[in-house]
Protein backbone atom coordinates (compact mmCIF):
# COMPACT_ATOMS: atom_id res chain seq x y z
CA UNK A 1 0.00 0.00 0.00
CA UNK A 2 1.60 3.51 -1.33
CA UNK A 3 1.48 6.52 0.88
CA UNK A 4 0.49 9.79 -0.71
CA UNK A 5 3.66 12.00 -0.18
CA UNK A 6 2.83 15.24 2.47
CA UNK A 7 2.97 18.25 -0.09
CA UNK A 8 5.78 20.84 0.49
CA UNK A 9 4.69 23.82 1.80
CA UNK A 10 5.12 27.01 -0.91
CA UNK A 11 4.43 30.57 -0.94
CA UNK A 12 1.25 29.61 -3.02
CA UNK A 13 -0.10 27.84 0.23
CA UNK A 14 0.34 31.15 2.33
CA UNK A 15 -2.90 31.76 3.96
CA UNK A 16 -3.45 35.28 4.27
CA UNK A 17 -5.42 36.62 7.54
CA UNK A 18 -9.28 37.13 7.01
CA UNK A 19 -11.83 38.54 9.45
CA UNK A 20 -15.31 37.44 10.10
CA UNK A 21 -18.08 39.31 9.12
CA UNK A 22 -21.78 38.59 10.27
CA UNK A 23 -24.82 38.94 8.34
CA UNK A 24 -27.45 39.81 10.71
CA UNK A 25 -30.97 39.42 9.57
CA UNK A 26 -33.37 41.87 11.25
CA UNK A 27 -36.96 42.42 10.16
CA UNK A 28 -37.63 45.79 8.46
CA UNK A 29 -38.98 47.76 11.74
CA UNK A 30 -38.45 51.37 12.93
CA UNK A 31 -35.63 50.55 15.90
CA UNK A 32 -34.52 47.03 14.81
CA UNK A 33 -31.15 48.57 13.62
CA UNK A 34 -30.78 50.46 17.14
CA UNK A 35 -31.41 47.38 18.89
CA UNK A 36 -28.59 45.72 17.14
CA UNK A 37 -26.58 48.64 17.59
CA UNK A 38 -27.39 49.12 20.99
CA UNK A 39 -26.38 45.19 22.04
CA UNK A 40 -22.90 46.18 21.46
CA UNK A 41 -22.58 49.03 23.35
CA UNK A 42 -20.10 48.95 26.59
CA UNK A 43 -19.48 44.86 25.66
CA UNK A 44 -15.88 43.58 24.80
CA UNK A 45 -17.17 43.34 20.93
CA UNK A 46 -17.33 46.69 19.40
CA UNK A 47 -18.30 47.22 15.47
CA UNK A 48 -15.66 48.49 13.30
CA UNK A 49 -17.80 47.74 9.84
CA UNK A 50 -21.33 48.09 9.34
CA UNK A 51 -23.74 48.11 5.95
CA UNK A 52 -27.44 48.18 5.66
CA UNK A 53 -28.92 46.17 2.66
CA UNK A 54 -32.73 46.96 2.79
CA UNK A 55 -35.66 45.04 1.10
CA UNK A 56 -39.05 45.58 1.76
CA UNK A 57 -39.94 43.03 4.64
CA UNK A 58 -36.18 42.79 5.96
CA UNK A 59 -32.95 43.81 5.92
CA UNK A 60 -29.18 41.97 5.73
CA UNK A 61 -26.72 44.02 8.23
CA UNK A 62 -23.37 43.04 7.58
CA UNK A 63 -21.01 43.76 10.56
CA UNK A 64 -17.12 43.00 11.26
CA UNK A 65 -16.18 43.45 14.85
CA UNK A 66 -13.06 43.39 16.89
CA UNK A 67 -14.14 40.12 18.31
CA UNK A 68 -15.80 37.58 16.52
CA UNK A 69 -16.35 35.01 19.09
CA UNK A 70 -17.75 37.66 21.60
CA UNK A 71 -20.01 38.99 18.76
CA UNK A 72 -21.18 35.75 18.16
CA UNK A 73 -22.63 35.27 21.80
CA UNK A 74 -23.78 38.57 21.97
CA UNK A 75 -26.24 37.58 18.49
CA UNK A 76 -27.31 33.76 20.25
CA UNK A 77 -28.00 36.15 23.52
CA UNK A 78 -30.33 38.39 21.71
CA UNK A 79 -31.81 35.74 19.09
CA UNK A 80 -30.81 37.24 15.95
CA UNK A 81 -30.28 34.91 13.15
CA UNK A 82 -26.93 35.79 11.45
CA UNK A 83 -24.54 33.65 9.00
CA UNK A 84 -20.69 34.09 8.82
CA UNK A 85 -18.27 34.64 5.90
CA UNK A 86 -14.48 35.20 5.80
CA UNK A 87 -13.73 38.81 4.26
CA UNK A 88 -10.02 40.67 3.61
CA UNK A 89 -9.80 43.80 5.13
CA UNK A 90 -6.95 46.06 3.29
CA UNK A 91 -5.67 49.12 4.53
CA UNK A 92 -5.34 51.69 1.54
CA UNK A 93 -2.15 53.44 2.04
CA UNK A 94 0.04 55.59 -0.43
CA UNK A 95 1.24 54.79 -2.98
CA UNK A 96 -1.90 52.78 -3.32
CA UNK A 97 -5.45 53.42 -4.30
CA UNK A 98 -8.84 51.86 -4.58
CA UNK A 99 -8.34 51.84 -8.10
CA UNK A 100 -4.51 50.23 -7.73
CA UNK A 101 -6.54 47.45 -5.78
CA UNK A 102 -8.78 46.51 -7.98
CA UNK A 103 -6.39 46.53 -11.00
CA UNK A 104 -4.73 43.96 -8.73
CA UNK A 105 -7.73 41.82 -8.45
CA UNK A 106 -8.71 42.17 -12.37
CA UNK A 107 -5.50 41.49 -13.75
CA UNK A 108 -6.09 38.05 -11.51
CA UNK A 109 -9.64 37.75 -12.95
CA UNK A 110 -11.32 38.00 -10.00
CA UNK A 111 -14.21 39.01 -9.33
CA UNK A 112 -15.39 41.51 -5.85
CA UNK A 113 -18.69 40.39 -4.43
CA UNK A 114 -19.27 43.25 -2.59
CA UNK A 115 -16.97 45.80 -0.46
CA UNK A 116 -17.71 48.34 2.00
CA UNK A 117 -15.76 50.73 4.83
CA UNK A 118 -14.65 50.35 8.02
CA UNK A 119 -15.82 52.87 10.32
CA UNK A 120 -12.03 53.49 11.79
CA UNK A 121 -8.66 52.10 11.73
CA UNK A 122 -5.66 52.26 13.98
CA UNK A 123 -3.49 54.09 11.34
CA UNK A 124 -6.18 56.61 10.63
CA UNK A 125 -5.90 55.27 6.48
CA UNK A 126 -8.86 54.10 4.56
CA UNK A 127 -9.86 50.50 5.20
CA UNK A 128 -12.24 48.47 2.92
CA UNK A 129 -14.03 44.76 3.38
CA UNK A 130 -13.49 43.02 0.78
CA UNK A 131 -15.25 39.49 -0.35
CA UNK A 132 -14.22 37.85 -3.68
CA UNK A 133 -14.19 34.66 -5.36
CA UNK A 134 -11.08 33.27 -3.51
CA UNK A 135 -9.94 35.05 -0.67
CA UNK A 136 -6.26 33.23 -0.54
CA UNK A 137 -5.41 33.96 -3.94
CA UNK A 138 -6.92 37.76 -3.40
CA UNK A 139 -4.99 38.03 -0.59
CA UNK A 140 -1.54 36.37 -1.70
CA UNK A 141 -1.98 39.10 -4.56
CA UNK A 142 -1.96 42.10 -2.30
CA UNK A 143 0.34 41.04 -0.01
CA UNK A 144 2.48 40.17 -3.01
CA UNK A 145 1.73 43.91 -4.16
CA UNK A 146 2.24 45.26 -0.26
CA UNK A 147 -1.11 45.82 0.60
CA UNK A 148 -1.72 45.27 3.88
CA UNK A 149 -3.92 42.83 5.01
CA UNK A 150 -5.24 43.46 8.14
CA UNK A 151 -6.84 40.56 10.64
CA UNK A 152 -8.82 40.70 13.71
CA UNK A 153 -5.93 41.85 16.22
CA UNK A 154 -5.51 44.17 13.57
CA UNK A 155 -8.59 45.82 14.46
CA UNK A 156 -8.96 48.99 16.29
CA UNK A 157 -10.41 48.70 19.96
CA UNK A 158 -8.52 45.76 20.76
Amino acid sequence: MSQTPTPIETARGYSPPTVTQFSVFLTNKVGKLFDLVEAFEGSVAGICALSVHEASDHAVVRIITNNCSAAAEILKKDNLPYSTREVLVLEITPPHTLASMCLCLLSAELSIQFAYPLMQSRSGHPTIALAVDDLMLAGQILRRKEFRVLGEADLPGR
